[in-house]
């Protein structure tokens, strides 16, 4: 008999299920922005493939009415459970005009949808962990009931800019949880080449906050963690660092090669743990899902993905008349 873990940690089976679809629209997003790439179709891709349990269970555990998330550019898990839809993503992907994040303007990755609270982060790594306490010390001063939420690698956590965040949030005693997707590599750089402590989470200690170490291909985990930051938060007793430990399953970028710095084995082998596979095989041991329905789920979302690329595709670029919209002060 398996446990009812989600149970335990305050989500109910649907929840879970809608958790689940969730990470497996994203993986389908994602697989079918690559076959794009390189049929010539689209530029550029950054992949959320084995990531995605850390990105929604996090996701699952904010108020998705309020909160503020600063995501990455892996973070297609956060955004879709933000509110962001497939057609937007695929509209940013193919660089058209109706794309809600930069018109067209920017690379895939650099999500921004104000409606949802997603907040648009910069190229250079890491930019978005000082605009994500900025936005917790705005929401302490106007006594908001607020949490910002930022996600960065963990090649990000060598910055400056993470250290000065989180110091300046320590301090200060900020709502803001910052959440390192560790997949252990940055781009081509393995974990221990990046780190001399164990953890990424052991840096939480200089800056008078917790810190903790979590498996991020468990979503009900990593809820669970996340959700006890937040509610830190909200009382007032400061920010909190994640670690979500997982594995990147593709290469860096649609422009890398991984196979000059990982054997195929090492992939292989990280590949048992995929998240979509044993959450999957966690709802079908726990009853809520069958071999029906995830097929029923996945026909679903394969809809949804080939009315978002087909939309995406055949949208209208942007109009060379608003060529310096966004660039320059308009009078």
């Amino acid at each position: 008999m398996v446990e009812n873990r989600h149970l335990q940690a305050g989500l109910s089976d649907e929840q879970v299920l809608e958790m689940y679809r969730v990470m497996l629209l994203a993986r389908r997003i994602d697989e079918r922005m690559w076959l794009l790439n390189r049929s010539g179709k689209i530029p550029f891709v950054v992949s959320c493939q084995g990531q995605e349990a850390a990105q929604v269970g996090a996701a699952f555990a904010l108020n998705r009415e309020k909160d503020y998330v600063l995501p990455y550019y892996r973070d297609l898990g956060v955004v879709l459970a933000f509110g962001m839809t497939a057609r937007d993503l695929m509209l940013s992907s193919f660089a058209k005009a109706e794309d809600p994040n930069s018109g067209g303007r920017q690379m895939p990755g650099h999500f921004g949808q104000k409606k949802n609270r997603i907040v648009t982060g910069s190229s250079p790594v890491t930019t978005q962990v000082p605009h994500a306490v900025g936005i917790a010390l705005a929401a302490k001063m106007e006594g908001k009931d607020i949490v910002s939420f930022v996600t960065f690698g963990e090649g990000s956590s060598n910055q400056g800019d993470f250290h000065e965040g989180a110091n300046f949030a320590g301090v200060h005693k900020l709502p803001v949880i910052l959440m390192c997707e560790n997949n252990q590599y940055a781009i081509s750089v393995p974990i221990e080449k990046q780190l001399a402590c164990v953890k990424v989470s052991d840096r939480a200690i200089g800056y008078g906050m917790p810190g903790v170490t979590v498996d991020g291909n468990d979503p009900i985990e990593v809820y669970r963690v996340v959700k006890e930051a937040a509610e830190r938060g909200r009382r007032g007793e400061g920010p909190s660092l994640i670690e979500t430990v997982s594995y990147r399953l593709t290469p860096h970028s649609s422009d890398d090669d991984d196979s000059q710095y990982r054997s195929p084995d090492e992939v292989s082998e990280a590949k048992k743990i995929d998240p979509i596979i044993t959450f999957g095989a966690y709802l079908k041991a726990v009853g809520i899902m069958d071999d029906q329905m995830e097929k029923q789920l996945n026909e679903e979302i394969m809809e949804v993905v080939n009315e978002a690329t087909d939309y995406a595709e055949n949208a209208p670029f942007a109009n060379e008349d608003t060529l310096s919209k966004y660039v320059y002060a308009e009078r």
